[in-house]
């Protein structure tokens, strides 16, 4: 979590020069679109599997006190992986001008598609980076290591942030692909390289195609790499319609690096942070409090994400303009970043829930169920991202993509209930119910404030609106709870005993970085 935290602030520093240099025109829709391909390349060919599949393997090896054989497979599947992932790469250094034309064949002007490409291919070394790091990872998660996998987030946006500032003014926009290029490297190869370097991993040049470990972690990272959900897919749909409209996918990607900062901090940390729990209790089979302790979370969950949807939508005005504008970045821009951001708000009930859903499957050693739901759930929302862009434009994309996450988070919590895993009435009705009162009262509370707080549009007035917003709406949602005598605060302020670590190997998709 707190590697999320810091990577969020980074992540906002990033996008607030690359809104000052570079502004919402159609240089960021050309770098924006740029990392499309080698991602394409990197969820096809490693998905989520890279530091998953293998922890199992190399923990089997350990246990069995084989760690030099488990080096030598690792190595085996890592070269075998990089043959075909390069192969890969070269293919898409050669039609990457015919993948731009595809993709984004609504791009205004050549010379945006030719500077699409360029940077798209500066960036197409990055998933071998990926792949690289995350095996060398998974020899350091077995040994219970977990610093260098934090750390890669941050030194990866500290590799674009340095980029834009030391080159933009000699290499323009393609300084931010350069950056993340370099993040690429030194985030999550080099690091993880000379990490499991120093706990005893030797990288051997072996390459046998018919080795049988080989072959089980095919079968086991199959399921992972063919699955296709729109928690990975939504970005590269929405830039698929919206390349047409000038600017729309940068102010989109804003939009939505905004939102990412609170959601990653509260989804996918409570999502990792409860899967070894959760695993525990399905491997003891104790099927009640499984239930019990994946409704709990997701109930405390859902409220927390209630209130903080309700605290960003009246604040969104000044904290965009506090965040982006500025340089190249206009009060229009600003503007259209503003709703875009609204909208998308308020589905943060459905991108934090879904994560604790999935790993309630992961946990149970089930990674084919959601993974055929996700896609299912993608297919179907095609034509409503297609119907809606025509319909409302780049706010219906956005639209589309609530609609689309909120069926992706029913879907699997219906397919719990229906497997009698995780029962729907399970969950604790009552305290989302105080919870819904009280983020509906907090957020009128604080738009009303700032409706009838008149400071002019200065930098200054901007946090004093944040301040005057924020403080209203805290007063306003602890005195709702503690009237409803929820049990929230005291949730959130209770001190436990620290509990015993159960460490089971995690079975987690991992998304590319983001951007």
């Amino acid at each position: 979590m707190a590697s999320a935290l810091f990577s969020s602030v980074l992540g906002l520093v990033r996008s607030k020069l690359i809104a000052h240099y570079f502004g919402a025109g159609h240089e960021v829709d050309a770098y924006n679109g740029a990392f499309e391909l080698p991602d394409q390349i990197y969820y096809l060919l490693i998905g989520g599997v890279a530091s998953t599949t293998f922890v199992k393997i190399l923990t089997q090896f350990a246990t069995e006190g084989r760690e030099d054989e488990g080096d030598r497979v690792l190595s085996n599947i890592l070269n075998v992986m990089l043959t075909a992932l390069g192969i890969c790469t070269v293919l898409g250094f050669i039609f990457a001008p015919q993948y731009v034309h595809y993709k984004f064949h609504d791009f205004k002007s050549p010379e945006t598609a030719q500077l699409c490409v360029h940077m798209t291919r500066i960036m197409l070394l990055n998933p071998l980076m990926m792949l690289a790091g995350g095996v060398f990872a998974s020899r350091l998660l077995v040994r219970k290591i977990f610093t260098w996998q934090a750390l890669q987030p941050l030194l990866y946006n500290c590799g674009i942030i340095t980029g834009a500032v030391l080159l933009h003014g000699r290499f323009g926009v393609s300084s931010l692909a350069m950056g993340a290029a370099g993040g690429a490297f030194v985030g999550f190869f080099l690091i993880n390289f000379l990490g499991a370097r120093n706990v005893g991993m030797r990288w051997t040049p072996s390459f046998d195609l018919r080795n049988p470990t080989l072959h089980l972690w095919v079968r086991m990272s199959l399921p992972l790499m063919l699955g296709q959900s729109l928690t990975t897919l939504d970005p590269y749909i929405r830039s698929y319609f919206a390349s047409e409209v000038t600017g729309a996918v940068a102010l989109m990607t804003y939009a939505r690096q905004l939102f990412n900062a609170p959601m990653n901090a509260i989804g996918p940390a409570a999502g990792t942070a409860s899967l070894p729990f959760f695993a525990s209790l399905w491997a003891k089979g104790d099927r009640t409090q499984f239930d019990a302790s994946v409704n709990r979370s997701v109930s405390r969950l859902l409220s927390i994400s209630l209130l903080l949807s309700s605290v960003l939508i009246p604040l969104a005005a000044p904290l965009v303009d506090i965040m982006l504008k500025g340089g190249r970045f206009h009060t229009d821009d600003a503007a259209s970043v503003t709703h875009l951001f609204v909208i998308f708000c308020l589905s943060m009930v459905f991108w934090a829930s879904q994560n604790l859903y999935s790993r309630a499957f992961y946990a149970a050693g089930n990674t084919l169920t959601p993974m055929i739901s996700g896609t299912v759930v993608t297919v179907l929302s095609l034509p409503v991202y297609k119907g809606l862009f025509h319909t409302h434009g780049i706010t219906g994309l956005i639209v589309a993509s609530d609609i689309g996450i909120a069926a992706h988070m029913l879907s699997l919590a219906f397919l719990l209930n229906h497997k009698r895993m995780v029962r729907i009435a399970g969950l604790e009705w009552i305290e989302l119910a105080k919870s819904l009162l009280a983020s509906l009262l907090g957020g009128a509370a604080a738009e009303l404030a700032l409706h009838h707080l008149r400071l002019g549009s200065t930098r200054i007035a901007d946090v004093l609106r944040l301040l005057a917003g924020g403080t209203v709406w805290l007063v306003a949602i602890v005195a709702v709870l503690l009237l409803t005598k929820s049990t929230l605060p005291s949730v959130v302020l209770r001190r436990k005993a620290k509990p015993t670590a159960v460490v089971v190997p995690a079975i987690e998709a991992t998304d590319a970085p983001d951007r």
